[in-house]
């Protein structure tokens, strides 16, 4: 058996030279930027070493003129030419270069994948300068490589107008995920929130709306039954408010948002505003409190004010009142004994 040709010698001689124009808007795509443009002789040894193409250095200007008249923003200038002009900006790329590292939706091995897609669409001088994108698996990722391909079910049921089946799972002490339960479901949207998707959809045993992390999903298929109207969904009649969404139920709890109470230190309102929103009732008492009303899941706000115990206290409801009372008398017990 042969031992593999390398790239430059299985491609060498093998494209017409009516290739060259896509080859060279390739190369300046790869190897050019502002500070690093390309002559002429360098976009032809590019040619001729990665795809076997030898023209002459005339009909590289050629190209590079009818490429400048399809509109692709190409300058030159005394060090030769480059692309000055790509759909994403050096700046954009970062920023969802982040949004994919801080995701914990995504596996490691698959945030790898979108992060070097992402750096293909600048030059490759880019990838030197998000040094970071080499410490992925250092942050906390998923470990469920089924992610794309539910969203992809996902979506095409709610097209299809169909039902789903899943195993819905949690983590055990041996930090592996384990199946719990099989829910069949009507999906209505996927909802990113708290850094984590979302099927939003009815649990057509339990008849009411649900939330499940994407990430906690497995074997998931499109069933024969027909899909139920988000209409029919108690709470849902007029359909899917995202405003609330995103405000009333902040750790996505199912229960219906009611009126919350709770005076707060004026320290923290940025964070109130971060997690309800600006449709909130704020009334500084003095210069250090403020009362504030907000439309609230129960079992989310109880949740909320526990996390902000030292800067929070709710006055209304009085069974969510209680039921704060109960579980911070229940942690103290835990530490005095």
């Amino acid at each position: 058996m042969k031992n593999p040709q390398s790239k430059k010698e299985t491609l060498k001689g093998l494209e017409p030279k009516k290739l060259a124009l896509l080859r060279i808007l390739q190369i300046m795509q790869q190897y050019s930027d502002h500070d690093h443009p390309l002559k002429q002789e360098d976009i032809a040894q590019y040619l001729e070493n990665e795809y076997g193409i030898v023209i002459e250095r005339k009909a590289i200007s050629r190209n590079i003129s009818l490429l400048k008249e399809a509109g692709f923003e190409i300058e030159s200038c005394r060090a030769g030419s480059y692309l000055d002009e790509r759909d994403f900006t050096d700046a954009e790329l970062r920023i969802l270069i982040d949004g994919v590292l801080s995701s914990k939706y995504i596996t490691a091995s698959y945030s790898k994948a979108l992060i070097d897609k992402l750096c293909a669409l600048s030059s490759r001088y880019f990838r030197s300068h998000v040094r970071h994108i080499h410490s992925v698996g250092d942050w906390d990722k998923s470990e469920n490589p089924a992610l794309f391909y539910n969203i992809e079910i996902v979506d095409e049921a709610i097209e299809q107008k169909k039902q789903i089946r899943f195993d819905y799972n949690q983590y055990g002490a041996d930090k592996k995920l384990h199946r719990t339960t099989t829910h069949r479901v009507s999906p209505y949207q996927l909802i990113l929130h708290n850094q984590r998707y979302y099927l939003m959809c009815k649990s057509e045993r339990w008849k009411n709306m649900g939330f499940y992390r994407m990430d906690r999903i497995t074997n998931m298929a499109i069933t024969e039954q027909k899909l139920t109207p988000v209409s029919s969904v108690e709470g849902y009649k007029k359909g899917i408010n995202y405003k609330e969404l995103a405000t009333a139920l902040p750790y996505m709890y199912t229960d219906k948002p009611v009126r919350v109470d709770f005076i707060a230190a004026a320290q923290i309102v940025d964070q109130i505003i971060d997690w309800f929103g600006k449709d909130i009732r704020v009334q500084p008492l003095d210069e250090n409190q403020l009362k504030v009303t907000v439309k609230a899941s129960p079992m989310a706000m109880e949740h909320w004010a526990l996390q902000y115990a030292g800067y929070v206290t709710v006055t209304a409801p009085a069974d969510l009142v209680n039921n704060i009372k109960a579980r911070l008398r229940a942690a103290a017990e835990q530490y005095d004994t």
